[in-house]
C-alpha cells in the first residue's frame, strides 16, 4: 500500500473535468486508488462519488494506492494531481 497526501491546488476543487480527468488517469493502473477527505472514502474511478465528496480548493485529500502495480501507479498519480489538480 502506498498513501500520499495532497492539498488541492484547483481553483473550483474536484468538479466534473478534473474527476473525469482523474477517473481516466485511475482507469490506466491495476490498483485500487482511494480518495478520502475527513470521513468519507470513495473509489478514485467512481465519477459520481469523487464529485459528491465536495472537495474544494484548499482541502487536504489521503490517496490510497494498493495493487500490483502501486509502486508505479502512486508517483504517477501524485504527479498528476500536481499537475491538475
Amino acid at each position: 500500500m502506498k498513501q500520499f497526501v495532497y492539498t488541492i491546488q484547483e481553483a473550483v476543487g474536484i468538479h466534473a473535468r478534473p474527476a473525469g480527468l482523474l477517473v481516466k488517469e485511475v482507469k490506466k493502473y491495476q490498483s485500487t486508488v482511494t480518495i478520502t477527505k475527513g470521513d468519507a472514502s470513495v473509489n478514485a474511478l467512481k465519477l459520481m462519488a469523487l464529485m459528491g465528496m465536495g472537495v474544494k480548493c484548499g482541502d487536504t485529500v489521503t490517496v490510497t494506492v494498493e495493487g500490483a502495480d502501486e509502486d508505479t501507479a502512486a508517483p504517477a498519480l501524485e504527479a498528476f494531481f500536481k499537475e491538475h489538480l
